[in-house]
């Protein structure tokens, strides 16, 4: 069974830094792009960073510049260093995958983790 697991989330002042990661875990043959949403409460989850299998990012405007999505093949693990955080950044973030169990692609998010940013 393939699964996304999160961590690094919590509390932090605005203007300051999380360092968010995720982990695919399981049996699986490969893992293709993955990417960083975010869901604040009452709004609908959006992309936050993309990263693929060769390195290529893309960032969502609101965080170009202060978000760097990474990535390490070898671990199947993804980061998302957060910094300058606004209180605007605040919500459960995601994270995607697009992994190759035997033959066909399928899509896994994981379960989530809570970002809050004080004011």
């Amino acid at each position: 069974q393939v699964q996304l697991v999160e961590s690094g989330g919590g509390l932090v002042q605005a203007g300051g830094s999380l360092r968010l990661s995720c982990v695919v875990t399981g049996i699986f043959a490969r893992v293709n792009e993955m990417m960083w949403y975010r869901q604040a409460a009452g709004k609908n989850r959006e992309r936050v960073a993309t990263i693929t299998t060769d390195g290529a990012t893309f960032y969502d405007d609101s965080v170009q510049g202060r978000f760097t999505i990474s990535r390490d093949n070898a671990k199947n693990t993804i980061y998302l260093q957060a910094d300058s955080l606004k209180p605007d950044d605040a919500g459960v973030y995601y994270c995607y995958a697009q992994v190759m169990r035997t033959i066909t692609w399928a899509d896994y998010w994981g379960q989530g983790t809570q970002v809050t940013v004080s004011s």
